[in-house]
């Protein structure tokens, strides 16, 4: 277990990490894009693709994906709450800076959702679809850093949350998938 002065040390990082990221002269497109990549992380996109690859594709592995997908989140979600409500950690645009560039869709920063929902999908269909992973894997990032770029996470937020993401993912695919 860490000591109270090794976990200060590690907020005080934290802290420090979100503040440069945040404050850094960024063009504005770049956050406009930074904004794209979060939204895209809402959920909606995650529904489009089940129902895609779900009509369009005649491969019987492929139609394996949504329900890998629906088990990775019956899986994390859990998870994800019951941290979040655990660690009730305050967002760094409620105790750092006053000017995030989105709201928030609740009140606690740990573990971000949007990186561990990025990542779970990122892993599920670099399974399904291998050529794609540098692609996957990109976007999945992104989406993470877009977090603490936009003013609703620290850092240590989007690790936890893509670690979680990742297990869970990977523990789907172990559930679904044959050997």
């Amino acid at each position: 277990m860490m000591n109270n002065n090794m976990l200060k040390k590690v907020t005080q990082i934290d802290e420090q990490l979100f503040l440069t990221l945040f404050n850094c002269n960024l063009p504005r497109w770049f956050k406009t894009m930074a904004f794209g990549l979060s939204k895209s992380g809402d959920g909606g996109l995650y529904i489009l693709i089940c129902l895609a690859v779900w009509w369009l594709s005649n491969n019987e592995q492929h139609q394996l994906l949504p329900v890998t997908i629906l088990i990775g989140f019956a899986i994390e979600r859990p998870i994800y709450l019951l941290a979040k409500n655990r660690f009730a950690r305050i967002r760094p645009c409620d105790c750092l800076v006053t000017n995030a560039y989105i709201v928030p869709s609740d009140k606690f920063s740990l573990p971000s959702g949007h990186s561990a929902a990025a990542f779970l999908v990122a892993i599920i269909l670099s399974h399904f679809f291998p050529e794609y992973a540098l692609l996957l894997f990109s976007w999945a990032t992104g989406v993470a850093m877009s977090r603490v770029v936009l003013g609703v996470h620290f850092p240590a937020d989007i690790i936890i949350g893509a670690t979680i993401g990742s297990f869970c993912g990977l523990f789907a695919l172990a559930l679904v998938v044959p050997a």
